[in-house]
């Protein structure tokens, strides 16, 4: 299948990845942007497969309890509750503590749509579970994925998030005006 997914990626799309996902990295939080439409649900898929390692996500536990529920554990889905009473953070940071490998990928902005400010929970997943941040650029423009330098949060949101979103200055994203 990963001759099939470089076959789509490279060939028939045209994408390339540039850097390297340090296979000794083995718990992470996956920064992914811009996020501005669903084609980068399948452009992620594809380069998953490419780059051989695991990368996972998280979703209401409702669709685990579905009959799709083996497909999304399948695709790297851990189910949480997203219910007022429960603290997401503290539950993503309980699956990172739970596992010996687990890479979450996931979108700063929580939406495809234009967003003024950037959501901080992937931030203090970091810091909690003391895993690395991983900025992964999908660039459209370029058709590529960079991936960038991982890095340890200090606890200093005010000063690291700046520099973490200088890393995806000058993208362009499938929707350029969402991002």
């Amino acid at each position: 299948m990963r001759w099939l997914a470089k076959l789509i990626f490279k060939h028939i799309l045209g994408w390339r990845i540039v850097g390297e996902l340090d296979p000794k990295i083995k718990k992470a939080v996956l920064v992914i942007a811009p996020h501005t439409s669903w084609y980068d649900f399948y452009i992620g898929a594809l380069a998953r497969k490419i780059i051989k390692q695991n990368i996972h996500y998280v979703a209401k536990k409702e669709l685990f309890d579905s009959i799709f529920g083996l497909y999304f554990r399948w695709m790297g889905g851990a189910p949480i509750d997203r219910s007022r009473s429960q603290n997401t953070v503290d539950q993503i940071v309980a699956i990172f503590n739970s596992r010996n490998e687990f890479r979450l990928a996931i979108t700063p902005e929580g939406t495809r749509k234009k967003v003024k400010e950037w959501k901080t929970g992937f931030y203090y997943i970091a810091e909690k579970a003391k895993v690395p941040i991983v900025p992964i650029v999908f660039d459209y423009k370029l058709k590529q994925i960079q991936i960038k330098q991982s890095f340890l949060v200090n606890g200093n949101i005010d000063k690291e998030m700046p520099e973490l979103k200088a890393e995806f200055e000058g993208v362009t994203g499938k929707v350029p005006e969402n991002f």
